[in-house]
């Protein structure tokens, strides 16, 4: 038989090599799961960016035409289709009974993954338009 005494191999044996397995699975496990939950995050902030951006179009609309003006349109909801995963809008307002203050509260509403998510906006505008009326700038010239 040919067995040395004193001489050691060297190398990992199986217990050693077992344990570094597990370690290293487990920190890719772990990398993992916090690089799905940064891309669930950014998702959800894509969301509300988008349902802040429809806010301010509907506001940027209401300061155009003017509150009294867009109070008589009725036009107060509305769905955007053509962005996903789809959203509903509505507008609410409230003479304040101060000069000519209205409280206007805009909601945007979506599902994301059957959840239902939304953004409430609220804030006080004036009654008047901030665009002038055609003709106005030509009678003042």
């Amino acid at each position: 038989m040919n067995c040395r005494t004193g001489t050691r191999r060297s190398g990992f044996n199986l217990v050693e090599t077992m344990v570094a397995s597990v370690i290293l699975s487990g920190a890719v496990l772990a990398l993992g799961a916090v690089s799905s939950g940064a891309l669930t995050q950014m998702r959800l902030n894509r969301q509300y960016e988008t349902a802040a951006s429809i806010v301010d179009k509907q506001l940027t609309l209401i300061d155009a035409v003017g509150i009294d003006q867009f109070i008589e349109q009725g036009q107060s909801e509305g769905v955007v289709e053509e962005l996903e995963p789809g959203y509903a809008w509505t507008v609410q307002t409230e003479y304040v009974g101060i000069d000519n203050v209205y409280l206007v509260a805009i909601t945007v509403r979506w599902l994301d993954r059957q959840r239902p998510r939304q953004i409430v906006v609220q804030t006080r505008l004036n009654g008047t338009s901030t665009v002038a009326p055609l003709g106005q700038g030509a009678q003042e010239r």
